[in-house]
């Protein structure tokens, strides 16, 4: 499968997808997802409150986001990949943080959900065939391929990657 085109996604979703390097979704979901993982967990947990600002998330509510969003996208390319014709409704990431209490959990437990989301991401891409890879939907008000959703998922995570290292020096 190609990288997908501007028409298959919002221009919103540009940055995350220019972020990817590479062509083959299912391919890409594996090799990033190594090194993400690896980032996530070399963060001390006694780092998981912190946040570079007030009223910026801090980096327990930044990787539950992750987990958060990346539910939300596979959910979607599910939807679509199987021919669901249905609107999806976008979300508000925001109310998903303050709602999440990840001040309860610990920075280990917010990793190991998320690379348990990922796990479930990569199977799920993985048994996608060429033909739903290339389905389009409507989810947040544009139209998308499932494609793109992967490369979004992908692009996604690095751009919070980046944010982590520039903002919180991690």
């Amino acid at each position: 499968m190609p990288r997908p085109n501007s028409t298959e996604y919002a221009p919103f979703y540009q940055t995350y997808i220019n972020r990817v390097d590479g062509d083959n979704i299912q391919e890409l979901l594996s090799r990033y997802s190594r090194a993400s993982l690896a980032f996530w967990q070399s963060i001390a947990e006694e780092k998981g409150d912190y946040a570079y600002a007030p009223g910026k998330w801090s980096i327990k509510q930044l990787v539950n986001h992750l987990s958060d969003s990346e539910r939300i996208f596979a959910y979607r390319a599910l939807r679509i990949a199987r021919g669901d014709e249905t609107p999806l409704a976008g979300f508000e990431e925001n109310d998903y943080a303050d709602a999440a209490r990840v001040q309860h959990r610990t920075l280990k437990d917010l990793v190991h959900e998320f690379q348990s989301v990922r796990s479930a991401t990569l199977s799920l891409f993985n048994s996608f065939s060429e033909t739903e890879l290339t389905r389009l939907g409507t989810a947040n008000g544009a139209s998308v391929s499932v494609n793109a959703i992967g490369f979004v998922i992908v692009g996604h995570t690095l751009h919070h990657e980046l944010v982590a290292r520039e903002r919180y020096g991690v």
